[in-house]
């Protein structure tokens, strides 16, 4: 709900506060006195485009501030969140532009820089504006079939989940058909790549085994003969153990013969002990590093086809296992493949079948929708002197490749202003006021549907008096229970309907007009009532007949 509007240096106006209340609230006024301006302001906040012409001439810039209370609308504070905006609960939702001189505009939403166009799909939420220029809401086709759900509460819920499944059936049927199709296209070459990796058998590691064999076996190669001389070395007749053991003997003969003898020999003995175990700890080496040339090659063969294989299929060697695994899946999905497709093929079908069958008893409650619809609209055109006029909703098929998760029908609004002519759009054959009078039945007869919090609507009553007046103001009030509604009007039956009577005027010291707008008590009311009645001279008759439209209402 709109509760307050900041203008400042906007055309005429150079201050003004206003705060507004539910119900329905009546902007009045004498030709020329700026109502459309009000109109322009709240258009600048709602996204409207800046027009340097708005700025009051002598000022630097104009600026809009309005309130709205969003209570707990959905979608503004799915809006706010996408968008990082804070809104506090319980605190009003300030929208603020400026326009300055030179054409340049800034917007604000609760003090964050924010774009027009989010401006825009804000303003959509919070505010209807209805004139013989607008071109939104009721008058674009493209909400009317949202608008004729929500008032025969069709089911568009089965029907979007039977959409929904019957897309992932097909979705799951082509993605099958097309890897099916590839694997045809490959099939011999799959075939001798899985034969090939199967028969060579890799295995997990594998790569990093060969390789640490086929180092160890390089470096006994290496080192096979250096081992082999140093064998020599310390064995046969003339080895270093066996002269160490000869000098030991003898040695051993004569020790006693002298200490030092003695201790020479425990030397020798020492020197054996080790000479025996360089000896134990060579030949271990030498086991350890065995070279074997047909090992070598049969090792080297096996890691050179695995290295080949793996760059065959650019992939590292470890993975060949994996991939042998893959291809003997794509293979057996291959051998299988048929019957899987087949099997998608009828899902596919049957979830086009159940999507048809619900949108089929979509659209026959949308014509049972459409056919009450034209009955509670008809009924309101009469009082408000378009009862030449007729009413009707179309429901007709879209082609398959339209048809979406809202059904497989279009639907539209059309009139006939005059009997014997054609149905077509509501804006292409209404007039100004004859468009606000059918948008207003439409929105009685949708009254229940809701929509924005705040609707505006601009001089419905332009072109009609009397009991005609007295009907738009009667369907005005009850549209506005509950809700907030703003009506520009000329109509003192139209004005003596609202729960909030603003009185435009324009004051003009001899060189500068000014635009000011003032809230109505009782009396107030009861006098600008009588003026709309009577002209510029405000007699007793026109007050007395102030006052029983105002009692009357």
């Amino acid at each position: 709900m709109l509760l307050s509007l900041a203008i400042r240096d906007l055309v005429l106006i150079e201050a003004l506060d206003l705060e507004f209340r539910p119900g329905l609230g009546v902007l009045t006024g004498e030709t020329g006195a700026g109502k459309s301006i009000l109109l322009d302001a709240l258009g600048l906040a709602m996204g409207a485009r800046a027009d340097s012409g708005l700025v009051r001439q002598g000022a630097e810039r104009a600026l809009v501030i309005a309130g709205f209370d969003t209570g707990d609308h959905a979608g503004v504070a799915a809006l706010l969140q996408d968008n990082d905006i804070a809104q506090e609960p319980g605190e009003p939702l300030l929208i603020r532009r400026q326009v300055r001189a030179d054409g340049g505009s800034r917007a604000f939403v609760n003090d964050q820089p924010v774009s027009a166009a989010l401006l825009r799909d804000l303003g959509a939420m919070l505010v209807e504006i209805h004139g013989q220029h607008d071109d939104r809401g009721l008058i674009n086709p493209k909400g009317h079939r949202d608008l004729l759900d929500s008032f025969g509460r069709c089911d568009v819920a089965r029907v979007a989940a039977a959409w929904r499944e019957w897309q992932a059936a097909e979705r799951a049927f082509t993605t099958a058909s097309e890897a099916i199709e590839s694997a045809m296209r490959d099939r011999e070459l799959l075939e001798h790549n899985l034969e090939e990796l199967a028969a060579f058998g890799p295995q997990p590691g594998e790569e990093e085994e060969l390789a640490g064999e086929r180092a160890a076996m390089q470096k006994g190669e290496r080192l096979s003969g250096d081992l082999a001389e140093l064998f020599e070395t310390f064995e046969g007749s003339k080895g270093a153990l066996a002269q160490l053991r000869g000098a030991a003997r003898k040695l051993g003969r004569i020790a006693e013969e002298h200490p030092l003898l003695d201790e020479a020999m425990e030397a020798l003995d020492r020197a054996m002990i080790e000479a025996d175990d360089a000896e134990a700890k060579l030949r271990a080496a030498s086991e350890a590093l065995t070279y074997d040339a047909v090992r070598l090659d049969e090792l080297e063969r096996r890691l050179f086809d695995l290295r080949a294989l793996a760059r065959k299929h650019n992939v590292a060697g470890d993975l060949l296992p994996d991939l042998l695994k893959r291809m003997q899946a794509d293979w057996a999905a291959l051998e299988s493949g048929g019957a899987n497709v087949a099997e998608l093929d009828r899902a596919r079908h049957k979830a086009r079948e159940a999507y048809v069958a619900a949108a089929d008893a979509l659209s026959a409650a949308r014509a049972k929708a459409g056919v009450a619809l034209d009955a509670a609209v008809m009924a309101e055109l009469k009082p408000l002197k378009l009862d030449a006029a007729r009413f009707r909703t179309l429901v007709e098929p879209l082609d398959e490749a339209r048809w979406g998760a809202s059904g497989k029908d279009h639907v539209e609004f059309l009139i006939s202003t005059n009997p014997g002519s054609d149905f077509a759009p509501l804006m292409k054959i209404a007039s100004g006021g004859e468009l606000s009078r059918f948008i207003l039945a439409l929105k009685v007869a949708l009254a229940e549907q809701g929509g924005a919090a705040t609707m505006i609507f601009d001089e419905i009553d332009r072109g009609v008096g009397g009991a005609v007046a007295s009907a738009i103001g009667e369907r005005l009030a009850r549209l506005a229970r509950g809700t907030q509604l703003l009506v520009v009007t000329h109509s003192p039956q139209v004005a003596a309907r609202g729960s909030q009577h603003l009185l435009i005027a324009k004051t003009s010291d001899g060189t500068v007009a000014r635009t000011g707008v003032r809230t109505l008590d009782d009396a107030g009311r009861k006098e600008e009532i009588a003026r709309m009645l009577s002209g510029a001279e405000i007699t007793p008759e026109a007050r007395a007949q102030a006052d029983r439209l105002l009692e009357g209402v």
